[in-house]
């Protein structure tokens, strides 16, 4: 008989743990609340290491992406070069996340996915308690989110706002470049997508969680509208229902991912802010690493956590560098934006992309 694993999630990192389960021989099941499997959201960056991930688990989205760079095009709000692209730069794919969990859950026999399935409890035994049913498994992985009501229920750690919040938006405006405008406190980045569309974000300081604004896309344009082209045109020709705002939380660094029969992933595992652009990444990255060890857990655990818990701690610190409101703090950083060597741009902006996976069958 298989061996049995019930993931909790079919977000990004759930579906891809599932996907590397399977590929070793286990018998999973994806536990889902919502009534449909669909992902909001909407651009992401798959730096080199995702990528590899991917591949790892038998999986290309290059016809669903964009070859581009992160991090490479940095202006000021008036449009000023601090710096351009380089051909030592890293290069990521830029990708709409929808389209991402699309390719991950057709991946996936539909047999194996379950919605309507909220969990409301997990023992360290393997039992799940879904929708008033006991559940068993010899494996029960946690990729329930930031909010994970396992990590919360067996770990502990409530998410940790950063008095920083993010607006994001797609739209179609035709071809843009990859860039980054930083303002005191504000970080305005654009993405290329597929069929000519663009991926936006804003992320602002916030002094209070869960604040809410009437008009989203008002608010923006209240923030960023005299920057620079193509900002407020990417942001005025984005339909005011699909701009999304969520404040940015992360997690203090839990001691082991794994109890007994029961592991976290992803968000649920190591939460982090969006500022090195690494949190669908390192989810994927659970997923092959979780599926090579499947059978021996406590490998999973220390090589996870000696991976994410550093890049956890530089999350922060780029916040503390973003959310900075100093004239003087702000001149500094641009001038050694524009003075980095090209080698010394590439060490810092790929450290966490260096990552080779484990092989699967």
């Amino acid at each position: 008989m298989p061996r049995t694993a019930l993931v909790i999630g079919a977000g990004i990192g759930g579906l891809a743990a599932a996907i590397g389960l399977r590929r070793v021989g286990w018998s999973v099941r994806v536990l889902e609340r919502a009534p449909v499997i669909a992902e909001v959201g909407a651009g992401l960056t798959l730096w080199p290491n995702a990528v590899r991930a991917l591949a790892a688990l038998g999986l290309d989205v290059t016809d669903h992406s964009v070859s581009t760079i992160s991090r490479g095009n940095i202006l000021t709000p008036r449009g000023r070069w601090v710096r351009r692209n380089h051909p030592e730069d890293v290069g990521v794919l830029a990708i709409h996340r929808a389209e991402l969990h699309d390719v991950l859950r057709k991946a996936l026999p539909e047999s194996a996915l379950h919605t309507d399935a909220e969990v409301t409890a997990v023992s360290t035994d393997g039992t799940v308690t879904c929708a008033g049913e006991e559940l068993h498994a010899d494996l029960v992985v946690a990729a329930d989110g930031v909010n994970s009501i396992t990590r919360r229920t067996l770990w502990s750690g409530d998410p940790v706002f950063q008095y920083r919040t993010v607006w994001r938006g797609v739209t179609s405006v035709g071809p843009v470049q990859e860039s980054l405008t930083m303002g005191r406190g504000l970080q305005f980045g654009v993405l290329p997508l597929r069929e000519d569309r663009a991926y936006w974000f804003l992320t602002a300081n916030e002094p209070r969680a869960n604040t809410l604004y009437g008009d989203d896309r008002a608010e923006v344009l209240r923030r960023v509208g005299d920057w620079h082209e193509p900002i407020p045109q990417l942001v005025a020709a984005t339909p005011p229902d699909q701009v999304l705002h969520n404040d940015m939380l992360d997690i203090d660094p839990v001691p082991t991912f794994v109890k007994d029969r029961v592991v976290l992933l992803g968000d649920a595992a190591h939460a982090m802010t969006p500022d090195l652009g690494q949190g669908a990444c390192q989810a994927l990255e659970d997923a092959v690493v979780l599926a090579a060890h499947a059978d021996d857990l406590s490998t999973y655990d220390r090589e996870r956590r000696a991976r994410v818990h550093p890049m956890m701690a530089a999350a922060r610190a780029g916040v503390a560098r973003n959310s900075n409101t100093s004239a003087l703090r702000h001149c500094a950083l641009l001038v050694a934006a524009r003075l980095i060597p090209p080698t010394a741009w590439r060490k810092a902006t790929a450290q966490w992309a260096n990552w080779q996976p484990p092989k699967l069958p």
